[in-house]
Order: C-alpha cells, then structure tokens, then sequence
C-alpha cells in the first residue's frame, strides 16, 4: 500500500512539472455505465460520417484490451485557452477554434507524454503501458470525469470547475496499481446556455447530434456542407466553441502558458488579410504543423465560402 500512495504521488508531480494543469486517476476496468449510451448514440447515425466511431466498440469500453494487464487510468489536462481571441480583434472575418491557434496539439502533448513514461521508468522502474492523446479508440471524457477532473456537460465536454472546458486531454493507460480518485458531481443544474446558443441545434442535454455540429460540419465532413446549414455557420471555417463561449464555468478561463499554442506571425497576418491571399503556398506556411492542415485547402475554401453566404 505504501507503494502505491508513492507512485501514486509520483505521478500527480510528474504532471505538474511537464506542464499539465490537473492530472485524475481511475482504475481500469469496463466503462459498463457507457456501453449502452455509446451503442445508441451509434445505431441513432449522431456520429455522421465518423465511421472510425462504429470500429473498436470493446477498445473503447475496456482498457485492458488497448493494453493487457492494464491496472490505472491517468487522466490529465493540458489548458489552451489564448491571450486573445482572435475573432475578438477581428469581428468581421472568420473565425478558427481557439484550439487551433498555435501547433497542433497531437505533436506537442505526446512528446510530454512520452517524456512522463520516460520519467516513470526512472522514478518507479519498469512501468509497461500506452500513451494517448485524442489517437485511438480511448472514451477520454469519459475517463477524465470518472477521475475527479470535471463532469461532463450538457454539450458534452468535460468541464472543470476551477477553470472551464478549455483544455486537451490526455491518458497514459498503464499495469501500475495507484490510488483513484472518484468522480464529482454534475454542476450544469438548470442552465441550457449551450442549448440555446448553438444555431445549428446540434446540442441535446448531453448529446451533440455530430451531422448537425459545426466542428463536425467544417472538419470531419468530407462533402459539400448542406444547403440548409447557409446562414447559421456564424462565420466559422474550423471548428466552433459557440458552447464553450457561453458556458458560465468558462469565466474561470485562464490563458494558457504553452509557446506553441500562440498564433504564428503569419496566421495573424492572414487574419488582417481577411483571408483574401489564401493560396496553395500561403496555406502551407500559415498550417504547417497545425490541426488546420486536416481539411485541406479545399475544405478551407470550402469553408470560407460557407460562412461567407
């Protein structure tokens, strides 16, 4: 037992010293509360075209089956809430989620998840297990709430109650015992912010309907974005944080520290442009390295013209 109170220190310091704002520990085991929800969200087609969602039902449920002997869950937050908002500074063009600022966050929170292994090995010894961060069939969320670190809202996210819903998150999936940490209650109580404001009608109480998302319509949508969608798009060409945005918890925001995170010269400069130079050689210097580069040129202008109508 004295082992496992130290390692389980070990980890929450490791967190603290790679930059996560809070770190959550669950024990692995089935997700059973989840089963049936994640089923019917599926046979109801709220996923669209993301059939990589209907792939590894039992992954995504069960822990032990992305790494055998799998015995913690460490959960933890990586904020990226900006200094500015660029929409903000610029309330005519068009708008980028906030997340895609800066680098994409793939590449950067998985070289300090490999650097936290890396530490754990030294510190603890042999410690067999998975790093991920939003890369394979892992119910993130769902863990992060059931470790302590938020509830999950109406609009589905995860939402801290010390700082809101602007974060990454991230997992090590590992066969080393620790201490868990149990789940807090839901702080949403009456509130349909996220409800009202969403202008495609995407949010149910704690379902978002993906075909009529607008991060799913800019990013994960490969055709043409429906006709019925013209005029509700609220200029935004990759992602949306309308739900974020109003989200009472969101006043506890706090900008972010990560250098990567902060918008380029060049992405600032395309914003004073009002994206009129977007070409194929602009795009590639602006969104070298950022989450943007996953629509393509094509699906930006695609976008673009979206919003503009």
């Amino acid at each position: 037992m004295q082992n496992i109170s130290k390692n389980t220190a070990i980890i929450k310091q490791t967190a603290h010293k790679l930059g996560f704002d809070f770190c959550g520990i669950s024990k692995a085991e089935f997700l059973a509360d989840e089963a049936p929800r994640l089923e019917a969200w599926l046979k109801r087609g709220n996923h669209g075209e993301m059939s990589y969602m209907e792939n590894h039902f039992d992954k995504r449920l069960d822990p032990s089956k992305l790494v055998p002997g799998a015995k913690s869950v460490v959960s933890l937050l990586y904020n990226y809430y900006p200094e500015k908002d660029l929409s903000e500074e610029h309330p005519a063009h068009l708008k980028l989620a906030k997340y895609a600022y800066g680098e994409d966050y793939h590449f950067v929170i998985k070289d300090r998840l490999k650097t936290f292994m890396s530490v754990l090995k030294e510190e603890i010894g042999e410690v067999e297990g998975r790093v991920f961060v939003d890369s394979a069939p892992v119910m993130e969320r769902q863990w992060a709430a059931k470790s302590g670190l938020g509830w999950l809202g109406k609009n589905t996210l995860l939402i801290n109650k010390g700082q809101g819903s602007y974060f990454f998150l991230a997992e090590l999936i590992i066969d080393l015992e620790l201490e868990p940490d149990g789940p807090i209650k839901d702080y949403c109580g009456t509130c349909t912010r996220c409800i009202d404001a969403c202008p495609t009608d995407a949010i149910t109480p704690y379902e978002v309907n993906a075909n009529k998302c607008i991060s799913y319509l800019t990013i994960e949508l490969k055709d043409q974005i429906p006709d019925s969608f013209q005029g509700k798009m609220g200029n935004w060409i990759f992602g949306c944080d309308i739900c974020q945005e109003v989200c009472p918890w969101n006043r506890f925001s706090k900008p972010h520290s990560e250098a990567a995170f902060r918008p380029k010269n060049e992405l600032l400069e395309l914003f004073n442009n009002n994206w009129q130079d977007l070409t194929e050689e602009v795009f590639r210097v602006v969104f070298k390295g950022s989450a943007v580069k996953r629509t393509k040129i094509e699906g930006l202008k695609r976008n673009i013209k979206m919003a503009k109508k």
